[in-house]
């Protein structure tokens, strides 16, 4: 049976993962408004990522005997002043879910719950990959500056990525 205060913790996990996805969905819709369409998909892809971190929160939290408390999701941002200040935003957005990750780890190792610890190692380095991707764009973006073919070449880039479903959720028919 999962422990209340960890099973508190993990819902609002649930509802911080759902904003995240809405995030990168509006991230997306502003890069397709402003002809960035490989930004668009690389956020799309985001979106989806996140929807699975949800799911792999919400499956433990039934899995273990707990009730999945769904909450509203907070509006988001919709305007940025730039594709750059897109990904900034990114980057400290994944930065905060990093914390609220690592809080969560904190509430399972002081309810000794280790089941949930080992979880959440999953999103720990989930997040150290989520932190360096975002990283990686905002260093090629300040390289590239006002270069044009440059910014097209890095949006056909990240167009390129395709959605691969969270290892969590991936079963033997999968």
């Amino acid at each position: 049976m999962l422990n209340k205060r960890v099973e508190e913790a993990i819902n609002a996990q649930i509802n911080a993962e759902m904003w995240s996805a809405y995030l990168y969905l509006s991230m997306s819709a502003w890069c397709h408004a402003n002809g960035q369409p490989g930004f668009a998909k690389w956020y799309e892809v985001q979106f989806k990522e996140e929807q699975d971190h949800a799911m792999i929160l919400f499956k433990y939290v039934t899995s273990r005997g707990g009730v999945v408390k769904l909450r509203a999701i907070d509006a988001v941002p919709t305007e940025w002043e730039s594709t750059l200040n897109v990904v900034e935003e990114t980057l400290k957005h994944e930065q905060k879910v990093t914390s609220l990750i690592n809080g969560l780890y904190k509430v399972a190792f002081e309810e000794n719950d280790f089941a949930t610890q080992s979880m959440l190692k999953w999103f720990i380095d989930e997040q150290v990959e989520e932190e360096e991707n975002a990283q990686t764009i905002i260093d090629n973006l300040k390289m590239i500056k006002d270069n044009g073919y440059g910014l097209y070449m890095l949006d056909k880039e990240l167009g390129a990525r395709t959605y691969k479903q969270a290892s969590p959720l991936t079963t033997a028919e999968d």
